[in-house]
């Protein structure tokens, strides 16, 4: 296993630890009021954090709401993570899930995604790394446009990828924006 790729586990899973100590703390919170959306609401949250993202880029970093970006791409792994477990998870939106209970289903959902990760980063090299922030934010939209093309076709794809498949990359290009911003920051 080279440097960089131990630095990649490393990172993420801080990454992930930040995500999944709010997506607690919030279950703690809200219960899983979550349970309610469905999937194009998620798809619509996760698009108002992605679009947010992008006009601040294209504003040359200036907002005038205090929240950072990092919160945004945050919150776009914690979505894509509840989007992911409303697809397992029983269609039984009222009854709340103990905490406790959440985390784990949490872990499991990450463990995937992270395996999915590894395979893609031994296939492409660590690519992502050369990428720009610009271009995460254009790829989860690309990405978003795909699963609602997929919703209006009743969930059925002829030849791509379902909305599983969607969904796991938007968490790892979120991840990956993350990890980047900590590295330029000096925290990663």
């Amino acid at each position: 296993m080279t440097k960089t790729i131990r630095n990649t586990a490393a990172q993420y899973s801080q990454v992930i630890n930040a995500c999944k100590d709010t997506f607690v703390k919030k279950a703690r919170d809200y219960g899983t009021s979550w349970r309610v959306l469905r999937p194009i609401s998620i798809v619509d949250q996760i698009f108002i954090k992605a679009q947010r993202i992008r006009t601040i880029q294209e504003l040359g970093g200036k907002q005038k709401v205090d929240d950072h970006i990092d919160g945004e791409f945050a919150a776009i792994i914690n979505y894509g993570v509840i989007a992911l477990l409303q697809m397992e998870l029983p269609n039984d939106p009222y009854t709340d899930i103990p905490a406790d209970e959440v985390a784990v289903l949490y872990d499991q959902k990450i463990q995937f995604i992270r395996d999915v990760m590894e395979a893609k980063n031994h296939d492409y090299g660590e690519a992502w790394r050369d990428m720009s922030q610009e271009s995460f934010v254009d790829l989860i939209l690309t990405k978003l446009l795909r699963i609602k093309q997929i919703l209006r076709n009743d969930g059925k794809t002829l030849i791509s990828e379902g909305m599983d498949a969607n969904f796991v990359d938007i968490v790892n290009y979120a991840i990956f924006a993350l990890i980047k911003a900590g590295e330029a920051a000096g925290k990663l």
